[in-house]
Order: C-alpha cells, then structure tokens, then sequence
C-alpha cells in the first residue's frame, strides 16, 4: 500500500463510487446508480476478494432499494448499514441478505456510523441515533452545524460521538445513558480547517479529519474522554453559535494535498487518505505522539520566557520616573556628543594637582 501497488480491481461498474467500506469477510461499495455491490471474501486468496469475478463465479452480488445515490457504508458482525440521498438509511442482514430496517429522515443522508444496536446518522444539519431493532429515534440533535454536517465518527465503546461540518468545525459529544433517555453532552468543539470536513475517522486517542482545504486535522481527546463531563458539560439539542473561548487547539496539521479530500481512515500507525487529486496517501504517525509532546515543551518554553520578558517589562514601567532621570543626564551629556569640554577640565585640573 505505501508503494501505491494496485493489487485488484473491478470491472468497470457504470457509476460514480461515493462509498467503499470491508472487513475479512464482505467487501462493499456504493455508488450513484444506487446499488450496493458486494463481494465475499475468497478463501485462499491473497488479496481476500475476487473483484473480478475469476477465481469464483459467485462471490459477487448486488443489493438494491434505495431510490438515490448511496453516499455511505458501513458494517458489523450482522449487518449492513447504507445511507442514501433519497433520505433513508437501512440496514442489511449480512445472512439472508434481507433488508430489515428502513429508517426515513427529512433530507438527504451524508454519514452513519453504527454501534452495537444502535446506528448514528447526518442528515442535512441534524444528527441522529437510532435503535436498529425496532427503528425508534432515541435522540436528535439539531443544527450541529451551520450547513451540512458531512462527517461522522464514533468511539469503540460508543460514548462519544464526532461530528464535522460544512462550517468547518468539528464538535465532540458523549451520549450518556439515563434511566428513562439516554441524553448528549457537547464536550468540545475543535475549528481546525477553513474548509468544509468530508470525512472523520477514530482510534483512540487520535481523531483525524479532511477537508475541501486539502489538511488534515491530528487530535488527541484522551483528556477530554478520560474527563468526565456529566457535570461539566452541558445537555444539547441545538447547538449553538461557536464560543471561540471554548474551541480546543488541534495538536497537528498534515500538509502537501491540493484540495477536497473527501476520505480518511486510521489504524495502529497509519493514516490513508484520498481525494480530487485521484490519489491515494498513506501517512505514518507512530511518533506523532512523541512530536506532540516535544512541540507541547517547546510552547511551554516560549510562554515562560513571554512571561518573563512580560514582567521585567512591568518592573521598567514602574521604575518610570528613574528612566526619564536618566535619559535627561544623557541628553545632558550625550555619549557620542562633543566630549572635549569634559575631558579637558578633568586634565586640567589634574596638572593643576600635580604642579
């Protein structure tokens, strides 16, 4: 992957793929003409899946019931999860291959991200989640962005969920479960880009987001997840405007891209991105953490000596009156300035002392 070899490659499927998602065993795409293709993964095949169709004849096949363009994908153990333009996302049984759940929103969907029985969801400015079994909306949260929130990403055990948006920003909530509803906390808000965010992508502690700017946004949260913020947050259904008080530094910015890219994904050491300009980056930040650490010392070193520098300036302020004693006895007697007057009558008055 880092030498840029490709290895597969399908036919030629008569549409734009906006969506591309696998594991060990499906791999599934997703496209304008809205389908789902799919392939199963070949045992014995070194590269998993037969894009081809050569090695075996059915290890191909296609899903179909949206009415619009598929803009996401995702899975797990027993289902598929796709999201569409004409509004709705559903889930797939991985088995019977049975579409179980259709769950109908007000504008097109851009992202979803599922966690155990439940699956979070964008559509138009709101983000959803949403009980997989029996279709029930369990929570809203309006307008988190001023625009389209594109991007979605969640944590491993599910708690916290990231958003990014057509503003540019990206907010950090915790859904925390209750007795009666589960409720959601804004916890951060992050404005690294000036671009649109397409894409986000989690391992912990590292969330990484793309932009139309053509960066990427490192960021560590395992302060902000370790924290609790039951008390210290503040329950949302509407996100308000930005308080620049409030808005977390990210840690890094990774450069070199022309601009738009539309997808990320991390793992162990690695950042994979891809965008406009049709390639593929591969980004290694085992020691981003180590560089994190180093630039976090030398800030802390630049702020000291501001500080110091700061105070002996207001210790100068205070000696004021003494400052402008001395700058009248230096006009007084200028240090590049006529010095003969001084000079001679020091030497006369020494000869007079020795005579």
């Amino acid at each position: 992957m880092e030498e840029g070899l490709s290895i597969a490659s399908s036919r030629p499927l008569g549409c734009t793929i906006r969506a591309v998602t696998a594991d060990t065993k499906l791999l599934v795409a997703g496209g304008t003409d809205g389908f789902i293709h799919c392939w199963k993964a070949v045992d014995g095949l070194q590269h998993l899946f037969d894009l081809k169709g050569v090695e075996k004849q059915n290890s191909e096949f296609r899903l179909w019931e949206h009415e619009g363009p598929i803009t996401s994908l995702a899975l797990d153990l027993t289902r598929i999860y796709s999201g569409s333009w004409d509004m709705t996302v559903r889930v797939w049984d991985r088995f019977s291959l049975k579409c179980t759940q259709v769950l109908r929103h007000s504008d097109w969907v851009w992202g979803l991200v599922p966690h155990d029985m439940t699956v979070a969801s964008t559509s138009g400015s709101d983000v959803f989640v949403w009980d997989t079994n029996s279709g029930t909306l369990l929570n809203v949260i309006h307008n988190a962005h001023v625009g389209n929130t594109y991007a979605l990403a969640r944590s491993r055990a599910g708690d916290f969920l990231f958003t990014g948006g057509e503003d540019g920003a990206i907010h950090m909530f915790e859904i925390i479960s209750g007795s009666r509803e589960d409720s959601v906390v804004q916890v951060a808000t992050w404005i690294p880009h000036t671009g649109a965010i397409y894409s986000l992508a989690f391992e912990f502690p590292w969330l990484v987001s793309a932009s139309s700017d053509g960066k990427l946004a490192l960021i560590d949260v395992r302060k902000l997840m370790r924290a609790s913020r039951r008390y210290l947050g503040k329950k949302v259904s509407r996100v308000k405007g930005i308080d620049q008080n409030h808005v977390e530094p990210p840690q890094r910015m990774l450069h070199g891209f022309g601009c738009n890219l539309f997808s990320v994904h991390i793992g162990a050491d690695r950042i994979v991105c891809g965008g406009e300009e049709g390639v593929v980056r591969v980004w290694n930040f085992s020691q981003a953490l180590e560089i994190e650490q180093k630039a976090r010392a030398l800030r802390g070193i630049r702020l000291e000596n501001r500080m110091r520098r700061r105070k002996l300036q207001i210790e100068m302020n205070s000696k004021g009156i003494r400052t402008e004693q001395c700058s009248v006895a230096a006009k007084k007697n200028p240090v590049n300035g006529d010095r003969n007057g001084v000079w001679h009558s020091k030497r006369s008055m020494s000869s007079k002392v020795k005579s």
